[in-house]
């Protein structure tokens, strides 16, 4: 099932066993929560935790030891085991018998993050299990999400505000659901939230990505720049804001090593924070004055052939890429 009718499941009781997966780690998270709020009492009792990688061969007994445990002053009793995923073999030798037959007074709850090593069980098509799909909902929901949190609180917010919430934090649900909240702090009972309130509070997870892509371009790790910067077009960053902001990562550097200057002598001729230069400089010492020089001006160049109308900024990133990963052919 969808995560949005897993809560109304619960209305007809717990089921035995779930499988919790998919991207969304505040599903996931929120899907354990209601499970607690709704069935456990006296957690320290009636609450275990395994983790998958301590779960191989003979070991899985311990986790249906303790699934088949009766809950104390308790509903029920939630077992969680974390990325969970058993071959087949030890599914058949140490699961299946309990997965055919499950202990009706406990939850066990499989919440599996990373993708299965190797050949693993399906656990989506063993005997008993709900699962529910934590993968990333569409955009439409997430909007219905935002404008039911802020209508519950008393607050009005037009569609434009719900979705500029939903743009400043990538579509991503546990960011979502934090500057939510925070936006109805902020707010008030019956207040309204504008696009400069949404502007001034929200931490926008676009700023915070790009950081990361050029983080990652310095460090050289070329996967994650270009994993990082893919994610951003698909969300609706344009090209040039991708140029202009490796450029600028590779400018700060290039300034502060024409200077010459101690970091405060430099951060007030750049009309930059000391702490700012003296973390840019370092940056610039492991990557290396004459790399930061080069990659300055490969940037420069290919945003210089949208100015002049040579490329498309869909060509002038691909050359800057290519400049920046392969360099000038001699």
């Amino acid at each position: 099932m969808k995560f949005v009718n897993f809560k109304k499941s619960l209305d007809e009781g717990a089921c035995p066993i779930y499988l919790f997966d998919g991207e969304e780690e505040y599903f996931k998270e929120r899907g354990e929560e209601m499970l607690r709020e709704r069935f456990l009492g006296e957690p320290s009792l009636n609450f275990t935790v395994f983790h998958g990688e301590t779960l191989k061969g003979s070991a899985c007994s311990s986790m249906i030891s303790a699934a088949e445990s009766f809950p104390f002053m308790s509903e029920k009793r939630i077992v969680k085991i974390t990325d969970f995923y058993p071959t087949e073999k030890e599914f058949d030798l140490y699961l299946r018998k309990y997965f055919e037959n499950p202990q009706e007074s406990t939850i066990l709850l499989i919440v599996n993050s990373d993708k299965a090593k190797g050949k693993s069980y399906d656990l989506k098509k063993a005997p008993n299990i709900t699962w529910v799909d934590c993968s990333k909902a569409d955009d439409a929901i997430v909007l219905r999400w935002i404008f039911a949190q802020f209508k519950k609180a008393g607050i009005i917010a037009d569609t434009e505000c719900c979705e500029r919430v939903m743009l400043y934090c990538l579509g991503d649900m546990s960011r979502i659901a934090a500057e939510t909240e925070k936006l109805i702090a902020y707010a008030g009972e019956g207040n309204r939230i504008t696009i400069s309130d949404i502007d001034e509070i929200v931490y926008k997870d676009t700023d915070y990505k790009l950081y990361e892509m050029t983080n990652a371009l310095g460090l050289q790790n070329n996967g994650k720049y270009l994993s990082i910067m893919n994610e951003l077009l698909s969300k609706g960053v344009d090209e040039m804001m991708v140029l202009n902001t490796v450029l600028s990562y590779f400018r700060a550097m290039y300034e502060i090593i024409l200077l010459h200057k101690p970091d405060a002598e430099t951060a007030q001729i750049l009309g930059m924070k000391e702490y700012p230069v003296k973390m840019n400089r370092r940056q610039a010492q492991l990557i290396g004055a004459n790399r930061v020089k080069e990659c300055y001006f490969y940037v420069l160049e290919a945003i210089n052939d949208v100015k002049s109308g040579n490329l498309t900024a869909q060509g002038a990133l691909l050359k800057a890429n290519s400049l920046l990963f392969l360099g000038k052919e001699q």
